[in-house]
């Protein structure tokens, strides 16, 4: 057996290797960026580098599992990313927020960060053209869709070119480390629903205020001892706060999914990866068995569908738009004869977005 002092020479020396080794993949990566720019080839490519994850990952033979296989692989891609032009991400701030984090997980950490106010801000930075990509919540695995992003998600010219979904934690932090005397908790609405269960036992006589994001109540708990905040352990060590409770989200297994969005200018629809998603934005006219024919042609095709969604449309009375994710890309036939199909039955249709899939 070898010798600590053995074993720490093999891994610096291990360490070297890989340094050459990201160092000539920067350089390969350097070149195909000066060819893309030749032919006006997008700089990042969702579906490209979902399948060098998954083949990276489906080829591993090592200690070293697939999860980690993937957030080293995105670190690495996003550094190669930046030698040419490191990208400009809109998400929900302030600085501390799941939506930062799902910005970071997605794309790497070598990006231009452009915290906005509101989820709204996302989209009007994304369609201007202020922020390269836009990363908003769609859906949470408690409280279900977040209604503001499928509503602008309708009317913006910006499309999803991309998802990722995250595990949520959600602690209490203040700026002591204890419960007695709190008078306010701040968060986002869809956390303070998250955690209502414990809120109602563990301070049932506190005022539950809403804000525009967990961070922003994170800062404003950071100068007033009797506030509390919802928010991440990344907020907490970005506000100085101290973790008053941990975990405190009714569902232990409680995921926030986020939609990557850009112009179509920026990136079109992404190629086929193997893993898709397709999402559409849909309404029939209001007559017996409309939403049944709907799904009819889904059925003849052979494709699933993960979500069915109803909104209030804008116009009209009592009449909704249905928002839909399909499993599949429509550059495949069955998906593409199954949209086609759908699309003819349909009053309005919006291709909504199609891209890898989260666990692509």
């Amino acid at each position: 057996m070898k010798t600590l002092p053995e074993l720490r020479a093999s891994i610096d020396a291990l360490d070297q290797q890989i340094l050459a080794l990201l160092n000539a993949r920067a350089q390969c990566a350097h070149e195909v960026g000066e060819l893309k720019k030749l032919d006006g080839s997008a700089v990042f490519r969702p579906d490209r580098e979902a399948q060098v994850i998954k083949h990276l990952q489906d080829t591993n033979t090592g200690l070293i599992k697939s999860e980690s296989i993937g957030h080293i692989w995105r670190e690495v891609m996003s550094a190669c990313r930046a030698l040419e032009a490191p990208q400009r991400i809109a998400f929900l701030g302030p600085i501390g927020t799941f939506s930062q984090q799902a910005a970071l997980s997605f794309f790497g950490t070598s990006i231009n960060e452009l915290p906005c106010a509101s989820i709204d801000e996302v989209f009007r930075a994304t369609a201007a053209g202020t922020a390269d990509f836009g990363v908003v919540p769609i859906e949470n695995s408690t409280e279900g869709v977040v209604t503001r992003s499928l509503d602008l998600l309708l009317h913006s010219p910006a499309h999803i070119i991309g998802e990722t979904s995250l595990l949520v934690r959600h602690h209490l932090l203040r700026s002591d480390n204890h419960r007695d005397g709190i008078d306010v908790v701040l968060a986002h609405p869809q956390a303070l629903a998250q955690c209502q269960d414990w809120l109602t036992k563990h301070l049932p006589n506190v005022e539950r205020r809403a804000v525009a994001s967990n961070a922003e109540g994170a800062r404003l708990a950071k100068d007033n001892p009797s506030w509390a905040a919802i928010a991440s352990e990344r907020a907490a060590s970005q506000y100085g706060l101290h973790i008053a409770a941990h975990a405190i989200q009714d569902d232990a297994h409680n995921r926030t999914r986020f939609a990557v969005i850009c112009l179509p200018t920026t990136l079109e629809a992404p190629a086929a990866s193997g893993s898709d998603c397709t999402s559409l934005a849909v309404s029939v006219t209001n007559r017996p068995g409309a939403l049944h024919d709907l799904l009819v042609p889904l059925k003849q095709h052979g494709v699933s569908m993960t979500r069915f969604e109803s909104r209030p449309a804008r116009q009209g009375q009592w009449e909704y738009t249905f928002f839909i994710d399909l499993v599949g890309h429509p550059s495949e036939p069955r998906m593409h004869q199954a949209l086609e199909a759908l699309k003819s039955l349909c009053a309005f249709y919006k291709v909504l977005g199609t891209y890898p899939g989260a666990d692509a």
